[in-house]
C-alpha cells in the first residue's frame, strides 16, 4: 500500500495553502523523523549547496540541522503554484551553540507525486545575523499558533 499525505495534486490556491502550512508545522516540530515522512522515499533534495536522496538521508540531514540551528522557528508562504508543484518562501529563526542569532531567508520548489508525497525540493537559503532584539519569532517550541502573523503581516 502506498502512502498518501493529503492535500493531494492537483493544487487549488486554497490546497496549496494548506499543504504549505502542513509542512510549516511538520518542520516546527524539529522531528525528523515526523518531517521525512512527508517525502517519498526516494526523494532528491538540494538544500544550499547538499544534494541528498532518500529519507534515511533527510532524516540524518534534519538531525544535524537542528543540533546546529537551536530554538529553530520557521514560518512558510505560499509563492505559486502549478498542478503538482508548489513555490514557498520562508524565513526561519534560530542561534547557534554560542547563542548567536540568526533569520534565514530562503525559497523552495516542491515537487509532488500523485499521492500527495514530496519527490523533490529544492532550496536556496541566505543566513544573516540578527540581535536577540530584532526576533520576530517568538512563539513557544512547536508549530506556530494560528493567530501568529506569517511573512507578508510582519512586513517581511
Amino acid at each position: 500500500m502506498t502512502d498518501s499525505r493529503p492535500p493531494l495534486p492537483p493544487f487549488t490556491l486554497e490546497t496549496a495553502i494548506r499543504k504549505t502550512r502542513l509542512a510549516e508545522d511538520a518542520w516546527n516540530s524539529r522531528d525528523p523523523g515526523r518531517v521525512a515522512l512527508a517525502y517519498t522515499p526516494d526523494s532528491r533534495w538540494r538544500n544550499r549547496s547538499e544534494f541528498l536522496q532518500g529519507r534515511p538521508a533527510i532524516v540524518a540531514f534534519l538531525t544535524g540541522k537542528w543540533q546546529r540551528e537551536q530554538d529553530y522557528r520557521l514560518i512558510k508562504e505560499l509563492w505559486g503554484l502549478h498542478e503538482h508543484r508548489i513555490a514557498v518562501r520562508f524565513q526561519y529563526e534560530w542561534h547557534d551553540a554560542d547563542g548567536n542569532w540568526f533569520r534565514s531567508y530562503g525559497n523552495e520548489q516542491w515537487e509532488f507525486d500523485a499521492h500527495g508525497l514530496m519527490c523533490r525540493r529544492e532550496a536556496s537559503i541566505n543566513d544573516v545575523a540578527i540581535l536577540v532584539s530584532e526576533r520576530k519569532f517568538l512563539w513557544p517550541a512547536g508549530p506556530r499558533p494560528a493567530d501568529h502573523p506569517g511573512l507578508t503581516e510582519l512586513g517581511l
